[in-house]
């Protein structure tokens, strides 16, 4: 249950009210972000929210216990703070969020409606909409390992320990031609067998992309030709002579580990726990095709 301070209850009570919402966006980078739906900027809290930059807010879900809080925030693109170039890079990503009533003829006069992170971003072309998620979405997180067959670890990482900037497992190259933002032919991983790559990540070193990273889905050799294909379309478009290096991909496999990084030691899943049909067997009486045999 949420304490109206004094003074905006009051404020409240006169019916005539300068109320105007106020979000607070703190990135993972340690970047701090004010926006408001007044038509000036307001200021509290060494913050300025920014004003005129087409951020709204969705109908407000609130639960009793547990359950997770659901809001969603719609903006333009027309903030310097907030820009197609950011979302894309991933910048706002679990980034913390603060919503507030706030009296802007008097900033002090202020409540705290919600706080939670940012979940999915949809971007559009001109426009974006958030998922705001409620502080119990945490509690819906895994927390410590999974038992299971495949590795748990992400290939390059400390608990993986494989050298992603050896010859082996890097390479360097261009685009060739552009199908598409997400699929195109390149140049430079001819030495690299089919598939070496998918499951990769790859940096853009050049063009209108530079900098940014992408998930390659498919890494493809036909003939002379070979070809990436993203998960998801670049937010730039992708053009011929586009440099980027891209790193191997891993399927989380024992087999994988063991022929493609020669790393089996550090495996970090269970390839030999028991599966389902181990866990269903059940003892079974022996007949006269088997000899009296027990199972």
């Amino acid at each position: 249950m949420r304490t109206i301070p004094a003074a905006l209850a009051a404020h409240l009570a006169t019916g005539a009210t300068t109320l105007c919402q106020c979000w607070k966006i703190v990135r993972a980078d340690g970047a701090t972000l004010g926006f408001t739906d007044h038509d000036v900027d307001v200021s509290f809290d060494g913050v300025t929210f920014e004003a005129e930059t087409g951020l709204g807010a969705s109908a407000q879900e609130t639960s009793e216990g547990l359950a997770i809080d659901n809001m969603s925030v719609v903006g333009a693109l027309s903030a310097a703070s907030l820009n197609e170039q950011d979302l894309a890079a991933g910048r706002f990503d679990g980034a913390a969020v603060e919503l507030w009533r706030v009296n802007w003829l008097d900033p002090a006069e202020r409540l705290l409606l919600r706080a939670g992170t940012l979940g999915e971003v949809a971007r559009g072309g001109v426009g974006f909409t958030a998922e705001v998620r409620g502080l119990a979405h945490h509690l819906d997180q895994t927390v410590g390992r999974v038992y299971q067959h495949t590795c748990d670890a992400n290939v390059g990482d400390a608990r993986c320990g494989v050298d992603l900037n050896a010859a082996a497992y890097r390479g360097v190259g261009a685009v060739a031609s552009a199908t598409d933002d997400r699929t195109f032919s390149v140049s430079g991983l001819s030495a690299f067998a089919a598939a070496w790559f998918a499951r990769g990540r790859l940096t853009w070193t050049s063009g209108a992309n530079a900098g940014r990273v992408a998930d390659v889905k498919a890494h493809s050799v036909s003939g002379a030709t070979v070809s990436i294909e993203l998960w998801t379309p670049m937010a730039a478009t992708v053009s011929a002579g586009d440099g980027f290096a891209v790193t191997a991909g891993c399927d989380k496999r024992a087999d994988t580990c063991k022929a493609k990084f020669a790393n089996l030691l550090n495996f970090r899943g269970f390839p030999f726990m028991p599966g389902n049909d181990y866990l269903l067997t059940y003892p079974r009486s022996g007949g006269e095709n088997d000899g009296g045999r027990r199972d």
